[in-house]
C-alpha cells in the first residue's frame, strides 16, 4: 500500500471463478502481454484536480471494492449492474470519483453505487464501445463461455449483433473530453525497438515510428 509504480485493476480470477482487484507492479503489468516482442501501453496524465480525485478513489479499500461485481464478463454491458469486466470497473470508478454522488460512501449496496455511477456516466455522454462480432454465431457461443455472457444485454442489441462494451478507446476518448487538457503518452515495443508518442493519434499495429516520435533500439 502507498508504494509507487504500480497499477490497481481488476482480474478474473479463473480458479476462482470470481473477480478480485489486484495491485500489480508496473514492470509486470507492461510486459505481461500475449505476444513478447510486441505491446502497447498507452497513458493520460490527468489535470491535478481530476488526477487527486481519481488516485484519492482508486487507492481506497473500502471505495474501490464497493464497486466490484461479484460476478463477471468479458462481454459485460456497459449499463448493466448484473456483471462486470475490467474496464467497466474503471469507468464506474470515474464516475464515482468525479461525481458529487462519490463524495462519501453511504450504505446503499454495491449494486446501487455502481447503478449511480453508470447513470453519471450516461448523464455526461459516456459511450461505450460497439462491437460487432465478425461471424454472428459468436454470439450464440458466448453461452457456453462462463466469462461471457448475453443476459445483460438488451434484446435490440442482440437482434442486431451487436455489443456494447466499456473498452479502453471509450474510456479513453470519454476522459480526453471531459479533460481536454490531459496529457497522453502512448509506448508500444517490439524486438527491434521502443517507440513513445506524445498527445498524437495511436501507433499503427506495427509500432512504426513517426515524426517527432522518440525510438530507443535495442
Amino acid at each position: 500500500p502507498g508504494a509507487g509504480w504500480s497499477v490497481r485493476q481488476l482480474y478474473y480470477a479463473c480458479d476462482e471463478g470470481r473477480p478480485r482487484l489486484f495491485d500489480q507492479g508496473l514492470p509486470g503489468f507492461v510486459a505481461g502481454t500475449h505476444e513478447p516482442d510486441r505491446g502497447f501501453v498507452s497513458v493520460l496524465l490527468l489535470p491535478a484536480a481530476a488526477g487527486a480525485a481519481l488516485a484519492r478513489h482508486a487507492g481506497d479499500d473500502h471505495r474501490a471494492l464497493a464497486l466490484l461485481a461479484p460476478r463477471y464478463s468479458a462481454n459485460a454491458h456497459a449499463f448493466s449492474t448484473r456483471y462486470q469486466n475490467c474496464n467497466q470497473w474503471l469507468a464506474e470508478l470515474l464516475a464515482d470519483a468525479w461525481s458529487a454522488d462519490g463524495a462519501g460512501v453511504g450504505p446503499d449496496t454495491p449494486a446501487e453505487r455502481r447503478a449511480r455511477a453508470q447513470r453519471w456516466l450516461r448523464d455526461h455522454g459516456y459511450a461505450p464501445t460497439e462491437v460487432v462480432p465478425p461471424w454472428p454465431p459468436l454470439l450464440a457461443v458466448a453461452l457456453l463461455l462462463r466469462w461471457l455472457h448475453n443476459d445483460d444485454h438488451p434484446a435490440e442489441d442482440l437482434a442486431a449483433g451487436r455489443y456494447r462494451i466499456s473498452l479502453p478507446p471509450a474510456i479513453e476518448a470519454f476522459v480526453q473530453r471531459r479533460e481536454p487538457a490531459a496529457r497522453r503518452l502512448e509506448a508500444c515495443r517490439t524486438a527491434r525497438h521502443v517507440v513513445l508518442r506524445v498527445d498524437g493519434p495511436p501507433l499503427d499495429d506495427g509500432c512504426t515510428p513517426g515524426p517527432g516520435d522518440q525510438v530507443r533500439s535495442f
